[in-house]
């Protein structure tokens, strides 16, 4: 049976305003409008890197007035007659990406390819940055909380940590035992990556940026080499750690010409580049040097079908996404938030934990 809700108040919520503006605003409180959604009160959000992405106008299909945002975790406070996994009261992990569960893709675990769902928080539907969020097809969109789970790392399993882990770790074939790994990127996306690639034991996890407190992190968290390239040959420098032949696994977790192209450098014949960062321009494809080395090119938007292997992770203490959070504001202040977060070289910025309840 439906479950409601008082709409009458409006809520605060960060709105986009076009390529490089955005704003506090007040917007309705959102509604039910089909049998399998629910209403969540957001207690807890973050700001990732696509939506930096979407501010310089790199998401096409993410249109001005939308709210921002598709991570969080927060409580229930309505849900459809068709919605029979979730009651009113719920604590619940948002997904960043929305799925049927029942079209072709979802029935092929493509879930980012949803026929109805998809990457539509904060991009095609309004998303997660505001006090009360709704979300489509719920019962296949939200996961319970563990009882006595940390609120501020499950935020972390909304996006970045099955991200990394499907399209960087997954597709990079870092499975196989003994590989030697490179993570171009040590943001927030290449350090989960690196966090989830350590549940396989590679023999070298290679990690490469040009912020120092980024590579010292990275250091911290498990990675066995770090390189600075605006310091030193990256390239060069690899070749040294893996007696010239290259990384047998590269993860692009940038999203720019320079770094796919140094993906390109680095990657050993038989060897696969995966790509994870989000691109808002073309790159080049050097195949007059690599057609005959046997590499594979994975990209993938990441589809949350490992969402319930990593809770367990952080349920057992075998992950801890908590090392990646180094900010913490209100709602009130989330414009100081992403000038914080956009600024990461200075403010040492990784993931910031947004409270609009506080």
């Amino acid at each position: 049976m439906a479950a409601t809700f008082a709409t009458e108040m409006p809520m605060k919520a960060l709105v986009y305003r076009g390529p490089g503006f955005k704003a506090l605003e007040q917007r309705p409180t959102p509604i039910l409008q089909a049998p399998d959604d629910a209403i969540v009160k957001v207690t807890k959000t973050t700001i990732c890197g696509t939506d930096l992405h979407i501010l310089k106008g790199d998401v096409p299909s993410c249109t001005p007035g939308r709210i921002l945002g598709h991570e969080g975790v927060g409580v229930v406070q309505a849900v459809g007659a068709a919605c029979t996994n979730f009651k009113p009261g719920d604590r619940v992990l948002i997904s960043c990406i929305t799925s049927c569960g029942k079209c072709d893709y979802c029935r092929r675990g493509m879930y980012s390819h949803c026929r109805t769902g998809g990457w539509i928080l904060g991009n095609a539907i309004d998303g997660t940055q505001a006090e009360y969020v709704r979300i489509p097809h719920a019962d296949t969109s939200l996961y319970r909380l563990p009882d006595g789970a940390d609120e501020e790392a499950l935020v972390m399993l909304s996006d970045i940590l099955p991200t990394g882990f499907e399209c960087g770790v997954l597709n990079g074939k870092v499975e196989n035992p003994g590989i030697t790994l490179a993570i171009v990127g040590a943001g927030p996306i290449g350090l989960a990556t690196l966090l989830t690639a350590q549940f396989f034991s590679p023999a070298k996890i290679i990690m490469i940026d040009l912020d120092d407190n980024r590579l010292q992190v990275a250091k911290k968290l498990g990675a066995s080499d770090t390189i600075n390239s605006a310091k030193e040959d990256a390239q060069a420098r690899v070749m040294a750690l893996t007696d010239g032949l290259g990384a047998d696994a590269v993860v692009e977790a940038v999203g720019i010409p320079a770094t796919f192209e140094l993906c390109q450098d680095l990657v050993a014949p038989g060897g696969t580049i995966a790509n994870v960062g989000v691109h808002g321009k073309k790159v080049d494809l050097h195949l007059e040097r690599l057609w005959a080395h046997n590499i594979s090119i994975t990209t993938r938007l990441v589809d949350t079908a490992t969402t319930n292997i990593l809770l367990k992770a952080v349920a057992s203490r075998k992950l801890n996404p908590t090392v990646l959070i180094t900010h913490r504001f209100t709602l009130d202040a989330i414009l100081d938030a992403y000038d914080t977060f956009g600024r990461a070289a200075e403010t040492k910025a990784l993931k910031v934990i947004i409270s609009p309840d506080t």
